[in-house]
């Protein structure tokens, strides 16, 4: 019995620790701030880099046009962008620019990272950076000016904040409430903490070497041939990149529109294959831990250990069971429990509210619950990928003028 006590007692003391980890990383990070340098046009540091900007479309080429209308006005000028039409009916496309290459591949890739590779191939000339877009993106008219901002900095890779651009759903602003706490949690704050930002698979820049040899990795080229079961390509980036020891920057004002799920069965599908998708992982989340340890690397460690958390909704559930089964076994157990889940739980409307929210997420806090349940159906539905796992229909074509006039 003894030995069971104690058992039980370190899987309580281990969640609870993962339950307080963000708030106390928050709380740290507030004591902290960036050390980018503000380089302005005119200086002789400055520089204009070259950016390709890739979009990745699939069946729905449609979609990816307010998201090329929105990188045309750029104020940044110097890029060029490239639009994968995969399996996309392009008879009747209209929108021509010099500076917009369009690619119908054939035979069809049915993969993003085959997409990436081939417009690559398709570069009218060499890119010093590479930016990677969803169709359904939307880029604010200074993006690619914040992110050369960092780049001026010596930073090789860095992540835009990818945001909600639509709120017209619970479900809508359930999944971005998530992203929000996301964004400040697992990329902001790191990054504030001399580690690495999470990659969010869209609206990120890399240095085009960097990201070709990536391209070039076993990891990508095995997930050619593995379909649905492939690892998700922003996690494949992510481990090559810290494996390497290289830094992911976050660039909270470089922002990235990013459409939100809109019904149950759209969270189900999505979160199905991100939850698959997080446990596949979890083999490198702990390579990388082990590494930061055994090689003093704080980026590695603090990265592994941000990465190798449970999801939000796995950790709650994990947390009340063990506080009722405490109740009946140590009630100071169960009192450490109940604290780690309140400090875990406000630490949530801590980060809403540093992330400066709308108020639609506010007024829809009491929609969480049915997500959850949603994430939960999800989680059941990882065993057979290649049935269960779906392409996510993007619809909601607005333009980026709508969207910033919608936050106002």
């Amino acid at each position: 019995m003894s030995i069971l006590y104690t058992i039980f007692a370190i899987v309580c003391l281990v969640v609870a620790f993962f339950l307080v980890l963000p708030f106390f990383m928050v709380l740290v990070s507030r004591l902290t701030g960036e050390k980018i340098k503000d380089i302005k046009k005119g200086e002789a540091a400055y520089k204009e880099y070259d950016y390709g900007c890739i979009i990745t479309a699939y069946k729905n080429a449609e979609i990816a046009k307010p998201l090329i209308q929105s990188l045309l006005r750029q104020k940044h000028q110097k890029h060029h962008i490239y639009l994968v039409a995969d399996e996309c009916d392009i008879t009747g496309w209209d929108l021509e620019d010099e500076r917009l290459v369009v690619l119908n591949p054939q035979p069809s890739l049915r993969l993003k990272a085959k997409s990436i590779i081939h417009a690559i191939e398709n570069f009218v000339r060499d890119h010093e950076y590479i930016v990677v877009f969803d169709a359904d993106n939307l880029a604010r008219p200074d993006f690619l000016t914040e992110i050369n901002k960092y780049v001026l900095n010596g930073c090789r890779t860095v992540q835009g904040q990818r945001t909600a651009k639509n709120l017209d759903t619970v479900y809508a602003c359930a999944d971005a409430t998530g992203e929000f706490y996301k964004n400040y949690t697992d990329r902001y704050v790191p990054y504030l903490l001399g580690s690495s930002s999470v990659i969010s698979g869209s609206g990120m820049a890399v240095e085009s070497e960097l990201y070709k040899a990536y391209l070039a990795s076993p990891e990508i080229e095995q997930g050619k041939t593995q379909w649905k079961k492939m690892l998700q390509e922003d996690k494949i980036l992510q481990n090559n990149l810290l494996f390497k020891k290289e830094k992911i920057t976050y660039a909270w004002n470089a922002v990235v529109y990013d459409e939100k799920v809109v019904s149950g069965e759209q969270v189900e599908t999505q979160r199905s294959r991100w939850l698959f998708s997080y446990f596949q992982n979890l083999k490198n989340s702990s390579g990388l831990l082990l590494r930061g340890i055994l090689g003093f690397n704080w980026n590695q460690f603090l990265f592994g250990l941000v990465t190798i958390a449970p999801p939000m909704f796995i950790q709650l559930f994990i947390g009340v069971i063990l506080m009722i089964a405490s109740a009946f076994i140590d009630i100071r157990l169960a009192g450490v429990m109940f604290t780690a889940l309140a400090i875990f739980s406000l630490n949530i409307f801590w980060v809403l509210y540093l992330s400066k929210a709308p108020k639609q997420i506010w007024n829809s806090i009491w929609g969480l619950p049915l997500f959850v349940l949603n994430q939960a159906k999800g989680l059941l539905k990882m065993g057979n990928p290649d049935k269960n796992f779906k392409h996510s229909e993007h619809t909601r074509k607005v333009s980026i003028d709508e969207v910033m006039e919608s936050e106002k």
